[in-house]
């Protein structure tokens, strides 16, 4: 049985895996979410832009201690990030499997240097 934390992981990556797919949908048949269609159709670097600016509402939400819009905003955050993986054929489990890997070398708080090896 999953404790509570394991379960509540599941359920954010099943969302972004419905959202993905659901980009995936809109993409092939270019209809669908009007926002989703309209993103899709401007390519990598609109979708590019809408991620940084989506990143610095939530650091700007959180110097402000605006937890409420930090949560909101992650919300948009993750959004664009699934779509701009769609647009660049990166699947979800691909994300997964490098945090796994990270995990296993550094533990699970860790990130890699940007200079650091990459193996």
């Amino acid at each position: 049985m999953k404790n509570r934390n394991e379960t509540e992981l599941t359920a954010g990556n099943d969302c972004i895996e419905r959202l993905y797919e659901a980009v995936l949908a809109i993409k092939r048949h270019g209809q669908g979410a009007p926002r989703t269609v309209k993103l899709a159709q401007e390519g990598v670097a609109k979708m590019a832009k809408k991620l940084v600016e989506e990143a610095a509402e939530v650091g700007l939400d959180a110097v402000q201690g605006n937890r409420i819009q930090v949560i909101r905003e992650s919300a948009d955050l993750l959004y664009h990030l699934t779509v701009l993986w769609a647009e660049t054929g990166i699947v979800p489990d691909e994300v997964w499997d490098e945090m796994e890997r990270r995990e296993k070398l550094y533990g699970i708080a860790e990130k890699l240097l940007k200079s650091g090896n990459r193996s």
